[in-house]
């Protein structure tokens, strides 16, 4: 079984996800037919044609119970082919047992740990009071507006009744897991510059260059302050960063170019002020020159955290469960953005969490990997979870 579920994993990192045409029936189709294998029931739902989610679940004892809830995403990163030492998607394994390929860590790793520690406690005859889901949904590397955050809206997802949700964390560098109680919310803008347009050759006045520059200069002076209040990637979370991530515009060498367009990933700290920055943002327009505006491709409503206290009685009993098992944790705030924010949005608690640890940082990365054996601990730190949180 041990090398069966190895196998699985592999397989499953060789299926095409990545973005801009991930394969997202192939994931479905590979999921559906390993849990179907299980005796788990499944359940295909689609948020439009080229879109398709898979629902796995384990029927609990008392199903009119708030359900526990799995969530993973199917898609991954592209992956620079030239820069790897293996194929991206190969699923190549070394000689100390490490799996190489695009999604190794984010997040295929997942689930498939999480179909296998459901597997298990099926076979153990394990009765769950509370049913568990376990869902696939797509899109979460782009933003996840056509995945997550319109499947909560669903019906399908509301006949759910989610009572808590287990979602995506990170695999840790040592011996600590990391546990997600909130999150940095994500703002996607393009701060546009349009100017006066003419030969190269003269002095124009108002030109789309001398805007650009003002607006990148003080894009870049907020950056640094902000990194400068960064210890470690522990602490990452709870400040605001900011990334130079596009540049448009331009006709050719000799002509003054009518506009210019630059791009920023914004991540802002969980307890950041939105409203503040939206003015901060504005006012960085204004001082660049007339008709420079931002035009926002992502922003993301400010989301309140899951309390981990003891009147969370499924936090209280994982918290329960990690210390049980010798497992020593850190709370943090996810210095990314996951779907757990959807969950959270609707009312739903959630943390992050992978049940994975001394494994070298490698997400979104060249060489992306997952040891086998780290991977196959993950596989038992789930089953006792899950088992223990569905029986709250």
């Amino acid at each position: 079984m041990v090398e069966d579920v190895v196998d699985t994993f592999r397989e499953y990192l060789r299926i095409r996800s990545d973005h801009p045409k991930p394969d997202y029936d192939g994931c479905v189709d590979f999921v559906k037919r390993k849990a179907d294998e299980y005796g788990l029931k499944t359940q295909i739902y689609r948020l439009d044609e080229k879109r398709p989610g898979l629902i796995v679940t384990l029927t609990g004892s008392e199903p009119s119970l708030p359900s526990i809830l799995l969530n993973s995403h199917t898609d991954v990163v592209p992956a620079l082919e030239d820069h790897w030492n293996y194929h991206p998607f190969g699923a190549e394994m070394d000689q100390e047992g490490n799996i190489y390929g695009r999604g190794a860590q984010d997040m295929k790793c997942v689930t498939i740990a999480q179909l296998e520690a459901l597997r298990r406690i099926k076979l153990s005859k394990v009765q769950l009071k509370r049913t568990v889901h376990m869902t696939l949904v797509p899109d979460e590397e782009i933003g996840s507006q056509e995945g997550m955050a319109k499947f909560v809206h669903t019906q399908t997802f509301k006949n759910l009744n989610v009572g808590f949700d287990i979602d995506e964390g990170s695999a840790s560098t040592d011996e600590e897991f990391f546990i997600f109680d909130k999150e940095r919310c994500k703002w996607g803008v393009l701060i546009h510059c349009p100017g006066t347009t003419g030969h190269g050759s003269v002095y124009l006045e108002n030109t789309a260059g001398e805007k650009l520059r003002i607006v990148i200069d003080n894009f870049m002076d907020l950056r640094k302050r902000e990194a400068e209040n960064v210890r470690d990637i522990l602490h990452l979370g709870n400040t605001t960063t900011i990334n130079l991530t596009h540049l448009e515009g331009g006709v050719q060498n000799n002509v003054v170019p009518p506009e210019l367009t630059v791009g920023f990933d914004i991540r802002i700290a969980a307890d950041g002020n939105h409203e503040n920055m939206e003015k901060w943002i504005n006012d960085v327009c204004k001082k660049a020159g007339e008709r420079v505006y931002p035009e926002y491709i992502q922003k993301d409503a400010q989301v309140s955290l899951t309390l981990l206290n003891n009147e969370n009685p499924f936090w209280k009993t994982m918290q329960t469960v990690l210390e049980t098992l010798g497992l020593k944790y850190f709370v943090m705030s996810c210095p990314g953005a996951t779907d757990a924010r959807f969950a959270r949005e609707v009312g739903v608690p959630a943390v992050g969490f992978s049940p994975f640890n001394h494994t070298p940082r490698r997400i979104h990365a060249d060489d992306e990997c997952m040891n086998k054996d780290i991977f196959l601990k993950g596989i038992s730190i789930y089953e006792h979870l899950i088992t223990n949180v569905a029986n709250v």
